[in-house]
């Protein structure tokens, strides 16, 4: 039988698993993408719609934007990841993830297709580009919370 004892335990576990699991989620989320463009994956569709990011085309082609994308997805991926040992890169890191999230996310209002219909005046998201990029919006999320734990274990430092 449990004791109330390690009944009360249990909380501080499952935030101490959460962090982890949130952490390293958003780290293998970032660098499998950012992998996943030197191979096949891009975001042309996505960019040359985006009033922000269109212009990047006229500087360079499709692969070289799809893998400085990747490259920086992959450089934040790392620079988080190594937060138990250097919590100052996991800042740049962290802060290099949330920009690219901004970015992914601007892609919800300026890309066509991304509302497929209304049900009932409620707007229903597209499985792609819609939820494709909504998942961005609890990543951006983890990526603010990854950048401020960092800077508190520098603070503690």
């Amino acid at each position: 039988m449990t004791s109330s004892r390690e009944f009360r335990r249990i909380p501080e576990l499952l935030v101490n698993t959460g962090h982890i699991v949130s952490r390293y989620g958003l780290v293998i989320v970032l660098a499998w993408i950012g992998f996943g463009k030197y191979v096949k994956m891009e975001a042309r569709v996505l960019i040359e719609h985006s009033p922000l990011m269109s212009w990047v085309y006229e500087l360079a082609g499709t692969t070289t934007v799809a893998r400085a994308l990747g490259t920086m997805e992959i450089v934040a991926a790392l620079l988080i990841a190594v937060r138990p040992w250097w919590p100052r890169a996991s800042i740049v890191g962290s802060v290099l993830a949330v920009v690219l999230f901004l970015g992914t996310l601007s892609f919800l209002v300026t890309t066509p297709g991304v509302v497929a219909q209304h049900a009932a005046g409620v707007p229903v998201l597209s499985a792609l580009p819609g939820q494709f990029l909504l998942k961005d919006l609890v990543l951006i999320g983890v990526a603010i919370w990854s950048l401020g734990d960092s800077m508190q274990a520098v603070g503690r430092r």
